[in-house]
């Protein structure tokens, strides 16, 4: 089964979009967690980090969606 480059591109772009989110969130949980918890502090900074994988995604299709390939 082959794959053409439009599909190749979506691909990549949105792992990398999601292991950006993941790694994110651990350094969240990391940085942040006390005890098994996560700190009001955390708590904001999962939230930002979960914002901001939105943001990412929405500037990810909008970029697919505006290329000519």
């Amino acid at each position: 089964m082959s794959l053409d480059r439009e599909t190749v591109t979506q691909i990549a772009l949105s792992a990398v979009a999601v292991l950006l989110f993941i790694a994110g969130t651990v350094v969240v949980s990391t940085n942040y967690g006390a005890n098994g918890d996560l700190t009001q502090e955390g708590g904001i900074a999962l939230v930002a980090a979960i914002a901001a994988f939105v943001v990412v995604m929405l500037a990810a299709g909008l970029f697919l969606e505006r290329r000519e390939f």
